[in-house]
């Protein structure tokens, strides 16, 4: 059958029209595999419409990178982009999410940390590792080459889904291989490391905010028209893609849109309550269970990312998996999540804002839940640091305590070829003095009244012994809403 152009209706992008080698890679088992992983993890026991899944994601990816780039082509021939170099683009947007495991982030943020402690595992890493197989598996390199996709070709789509060059530069200038550095500013568009604009926060700002039923602020059809390659005055004379300097506005819009996300649905209390179960559950799992290859090979949820045909097979069904199962040894993970089923949930007993010079390091955290077990002695109730659940959240724009407007260059109306920058104060004088803050939840895993009564005292009397100046009780029972927002409480 020869492979053709199809149009698939998406909620956030409308018709969009793939490339019949798009369509080829979309049709693939490892791809299709991705219909059933949610893109916001437990977020769905949380908001009821937050059931979208990293399939149709991946192609609001693919769509609005081959609209920039085509633009880019389009507006501006003189940079060379060719047919080639836009199907590399298209193809690394479908593709940048290839790696992620069951819950998205909560398997190589929390499940694959707690069951290889010092294995140095990222979901880019696998995406990676799938993309190769998912090629070998279908025999795609043949359709490749009939499209006059090369082997640099796919060294390019891979240092794109990546982020990163894939070997060391080793004393080169330019680090990458698919692509040379006149070109070098195609790799900002799926994952931009030099300021996180790129096509892919464009998707989920979008998606995200629709299916939570939240307000997008972010316009990236005015960044799409507005795109432009710039050159920077430095000796390499390096070309970036920049936009119109009265678009600086929008770009600040464009990061507080992913905080406000973080800080109302990513980091929500119960959120995270939940996906700390699961967490639990599929650790406690992980032992047991088992997936079975062609070969006869046996892999757990846990060692199945170093063979990606066992990974394939591994998606948010293994929730059910568990829960339906009649194996006596998955019990106390069974229990677990029935619990979040019955919303008998891990509650998060308070949480705090710590001013800048009081926050906790890195290397304190594992501390945290035996200081909050220790803040007080209340009779008759007696807990351990097994107890609680502190979870250390850092919520910034993206970039630390950087200011990522600082790395965005722009161009003026009388000079289009021309990259500048514009300091903060030239935007707005109302615009954020630190771009980064740490938020600190606290969780008691007992769910009797005067255990969970008793957790949250312990809670304020830890945040005293802290010195923590403000803290912020917010009712954490009605879950499917928005937080309900208390006065502050001064310590």
């Amino acid at each position: 059958m020869v492979p053709v152009t199809k149009v698939f209706n998406d909620p956030i992008h409308g018709h969009i029209e793939m490339h019949p080698l798009l369509v080829q890679i979309i049709d693939t088992p490892q791809f299709q595999r991705l219909r059933f992983i949610k893109q916001l993890g437990g977020a769905y026991f949380v908001y009821p419409g937050a059931s979208h899944n990293r399939f149709e994601h991946s192609i609001g990816v693919a769509y609005l990178a081959g609209q920039l780039v085509k633009g880019l082509k389009e507006r501006q021939p003189e940079l060379g982009i060719d047919k080639r170099d836009v199907l590399c683009v298209q193809i690394a947007g479908l593709c940048h999410d290839l790696g992620h495991g069951p819950f998205s982030h909560l398997f190589d943020g929390a499940f694959i940390p707690r069951t290889r402690p010092g294995k140095n595992w990222k979901h880019e890493k696998a995406s990676l590792k799938m993309f190769d197989h998912l090629l070998k598996s279908n025999g795609l390199k043949v359709a490749f080459t009939e499209n006059d996709l090369n082997s640099d070709d796919i060294i390019f789509i891979k240092e794109q889904i990546n982020g990163d060059p894939l070997t060391e530069a080793r004393g080169q200038k330019w680090p990458f291989r698919g692509r040379s550095r006149e070109k070098g500013f195609l790799y900002e568009i799926v994952a931009n490391k030099r300021n996180g604009i790129d096509v892919d926060k464009w998707d989920y700002f979008a998606r995200d905010s629709y299916h939570l039923g939240m307000q997008n602020n972010f316009d990236s059809t005015r960044f799409l028209k507005f795109a432009r390659v710039c050159e920077i005055d430095d000796k390499q004379k390096t070309k970036l893609i920049c936009t119109r300097d009265k678009e600086a506005g929008n770009l600040y819009d464009m990061f507080h849109t992913r905080y406000t996300l973080h800080c109302r649905a990513y980091q929500h209390n119960v959120v995270n309550g939940i996906e700390y179960m699961i967490t639990d559950a599929l650790v406690l799992a992980d032992r047991h269970i088992r997936i079975i290859c062609k070969n006869g090979a046996r892999y757990r949820m846990s060692t199945s990312i170093d063979h990606m045909e066992a990974y394939t097979k591994l998606t948010d069904d293994i929730f059910l998996k568990i829960l339906r199962s009649s194996d006596p040894k998955l019990k106390e993970a069974q229990e677990i999540l029935q619990n979040v089923i019955d919303r008998k949930l891990y509650k998060c007993v308070g949480h705090v804002r710590p001013e800048e010079q009081r926050e906790v390091k890195k290397k304190e955290e594992h501390k945290l839940p035996a200081e909050v077990a220790t803040a007080l002695k209340i009779p008759g109730v007696q807990f351990s640091k097994g107890d609680f659940i502190v979870k250390v959240v850092h919520l910034d724009y993206g970039m630390k305590e950087k200011n990522p407007i600082d790395k965005a260059w722009f161009y003026r109306k009388d000079n289009q070829n021309q990259a500048v920058q514009i300091p903060k104060a030239q935007v707005s004088q109302l615009l954020p003095e630190r771009f980064k803050e740490q938020l600190i939840q606290v969780y008691c895993k007992k769910f009797d009244k005067d255990s969970v009564e008793a957790a949250k005292k312990h809670f304020e009397k830890w945040c005293i012994n802290r010195k923590f100046t403000e803290l912020r009780d917010d009712d954490d029972t009605a879950p499917e809403g928005r937080p309900k927002r208390r006065r502050q409480q001064r310590l």
